[in-house]
């Protein structure tokens, strides 16, 4: 198994603007809900199975 960015290159774009702003967390995390999990790739997505598109839709994991 893989992860890989989207194909949208503009859309990848704008999430990497979104996360470097939000001090590498994931922008759909509240604040208060920042730590070591909720870091950009987040544990949630880390530990999904193949097929899973992180929160904010810029990573997907994916069998080779």
């Amino acid at each position: 198994m893989r992860i890989k960015a989207i194909d949208d290159k503009e859309k990848a774009d704008e999430i990497r603007k979104k996360i470097k702003e939000n001090n590498g967390y994931c922008p759909c995390v509240p604040e208060y809900a920042h730590n070591k999990d909720t870091k950009c790739m987040c544990k949630e997505f880390l530990g999904s199975p193949a097929g899973t598109e992180c929160h904010c839709g810029l990573y997907i994991k994916v069998e080779e």
